[in-house]
Parts: structure tokens; C-alpha cells; sequence
């Protein structure tokens, strides 16, 4: 099989390593991302951008449920906008920053 990237990358004591850029690009992840491993027969190790599965976490429906039903209960409470103080001083402390969230990560990332 003639490869179409080839790179390397340490595998730390911890057995953690790093995904270089170029083949985090080639499978389309990010920061966040998961990838999976397979292992075939002659031990040989394919990764590809795993499947995104929805799973349901327990703890987080029970804490989104319990938030619906504050809410239904004291919809004056439950929400309620920020203080004009602490919006004001966000503003001063941001002025004049941009931030790209679609923008690319420059080196190498450890996840």
C-alpha cells in the first residue's frame, strides 16, 4: 500500500501522543475531535475520524430536567439577564480583540 502521509509522533510514559497537524487535517478533526484505531491481522493500525454517537448522558438530563422544570415553575427567576456592570466591563476588557473560532491551529495539538 503506497502511503499518502506518512508522519511520526513520540509516545509519551503516559503512552499519550500527539496527532501532528497534517493527518488531524487529513481526517478532518480537531481539537474536541475523536479519532479510532483499528488493528488488523498483521498488526497493522488504521486511524479514522470515529462515528459520532449520540450517547445520553445521565447526569446531563437529569440536570437539563431539573433546569425545564425551575423554569416552569419560576419563569420571573430562572432567567435572568446580566447585570449592565459586568457587561460593560466585559466590553472594556475585549475591545478591540477578534477572535476566529473557524480559524486553523498552527503546531502540533495534545489531546
Amino acid at each position: 500500500m503506497g502511503a499518502l502521509l506518512k508522519e511520526e509522533s513520540t509516545i509519551t510514559a503516559k503512552g499519550q501522543t500527539t496527532v501532528p497537524k497534517s493527518v488531524r487535517q487529513a481526517l478532518g478533526v480537531d481539537y474536541g475531535g475523536r479519532i479510532a484505531f483499528f488493528v488488523d491481522e498483521q498488526r497493522r493500525v488504521y486511524v479514522r475520524k470515529a462515528e459520532v454517537e449520540e450517547s445520553a448522558d445521565p447526569v446531563i438530563d437529569h440536570f437539563l430536567d431539573f433546569l425545564a422544570e425551575d423554569m416552569i415553575k419560576n419563569p420571573r427567576k430562572s432567567v435572568a439577564s446580566f447585570p449592565k456592570a459586568l457587561l460593560d466591563r466585559a466590553a472594556v476588557l475585549t475591545a478591540g480583540m477578534t477572535v476566529d473560532l473557524d480559524a486553523e491551529i498552527d503546531g502540533d495539538v495534545s489531546i
